[in-house]
């Protein structure tokens, strides 16, 4: 690949790795099915709804089978950090130790539904299946990477690289999971208070940051609908340069010819 990262070839190959992603998206399903045979209940919930509550005590594990779930801590005075974004294939309610207090809480985005499998349930499918565990694990050190960048952008980046990481990461994570969508368009169920929550920014500064990328034909977001305009221009808003390594710590790499 060229030093020059192209925006057509940028999105040549994320569908170049379609393949790889079904794949992997056949491996997913069938670690769900397990999952399924051994939930002991299946919740829906509408947006706005939690999955569960801060400082609960609770030996129930959440898998994310449908939906958007937003991770979150809400301070006394009422003022709420969103700490991650949880999508389809999530697994909820890992804590340090048995019967640990949570230390945030899980909130419905949009529609979704929620399987619910106990502790012990899920330790005797690790024992029967280890490939179980070993995903969980990777998903746990998948989400940290994450969550340090998320940390270093509230504690280091300008508003401008803060928003438009967030929409380039949830960009990538919606692809890696949709091998089949080959558009720049993706539903993204949420508002602007969801993004100023996420980014530690507040929802005037949020909106101007958007418009700014919308007036430069980088991104439009309206009505919980996010298009991808360019997503060469996307990359260099996020401080993101594709040519030393992975995008965003934890998604994939670009793969030079």
């Amino acid at each position: 690949m060229s030093a020059e990262i192209e925006h057509s070839d940028y999105i040549g190959y994320l569908n170049s790795r379609a393949d790889a992603h079904t794949a992997a998206g056949t491996h997913l399903a069938e670690i769900a099915c397990k999952i399924a045979d051994h939930r002991s209940a299946e919740r829906e919930l509408n947006a706005g709804q939690d999955v569960f509550s801060a400082s609960r005590r609770s030996e129930e594990l959440y898998y994310l089978a449908d939906g958007w779930v937003a991770l979150y801590d809400l301070l006394e005075d009422g003022r709420r950090q969103i700490l991650q974004f949880a999508l389809p294939g999530a697994l909820l309610g890992l804590q340090s130790a048995d019967e640990a207090m949570a230390t945030y809480g899980a909130q419905a985005l949009n529609r979704a539904t929620v399987w619910v499998i106990s502790a012990c349930a899920l330790n005797a499918l690790v024992a029967e299946h280890p490939q179980i565990g070993i995903r969980v694990a990777l998903m746990i050190a998948r989400d940290q990477s994450l969550t340090f960048d998320h940390l270093t952008s509230i504690g280091r980046r300008s508003a401008r690289e803060r928003v438009a990481r967030l929409l380039l990461e949830l960009f990538l994570r919606y692809r890696a999971q949709s091998p089949d969508c080959r558009t720049e368009l993706m539903p993204l169920p949420l508002t602007q208070e969801h993004i100023a929550d996420a980014t530690g920014l507040t929802n005037v500064h949020v909106n101007r940051v958007l418009g700014e990328l919308r007036k430069q034909g980088i991104v439009h977001f309206h009505y919980r609908r996010l298009s991808i305009l360019d997503l060469e221009k996307l990359m260099e808003a996020a401080g993101i340069d594709p040519r030393k390594g992975p995008l965003l710590k934890g998604l994939p790499a670009v793969e030079r010819q």
